[in-house]
C-alpha cells in the first residue's frame, strides 16, 4: 500500500477552486459540486454509491478525492492546490 501523502496529492488533483465558479469554494474537478456537499453526505451517512447516483456527475474516485481533502484540513497541513481549472 502506498503511503498516505502519495494516494492523497493524486487525489487533490480532482479538487479545483476557480473564483469564478461556486464562488471560489472547493469542487470536485468538471463539476459544479462543492467538496463540502460530498463531505456532509458522507457525514449524513451516505455511502460512495448512494453520493454518485445523487450527483451523476460525481465518480468514486471524486467522492474519494473530496474525503481526502477533508482529511488533509483535519490534519491541518493546507496545501496549495494546483492552479485554475
Amino acid at each position: 500500500m502506498a503511503d498516505w501523502w502519495s494516494w492523497t496529492a493524486e487525489q487533490l488533483v480532482m479538487i479545483v477552486s476557480d473564483p469564478e465558479v461556486l464562488e471560489g469554494r472547493m469542487r470536485i474537478r468538471g463539476t459544479r459540486i462543492p467538496v463540502s456537499v460530498v463531505l456532509d453526505c458522507l457525514a449524513g451517512g451516505m455511502t460512495e454509491d448512494e453520493i454518485v447516483q445523487k450527483y451523476p456527475p460525481l465518480t468514486v474516485a471524486g467522492v474519494r478525492a473530496a474525503a481526502a481533502y477533508g482529511a488533509m484540513l483535519a490534519r491541518d497541513e493546507l496545501v496549495p492546490l494546483a492552479g485554475h481549472e
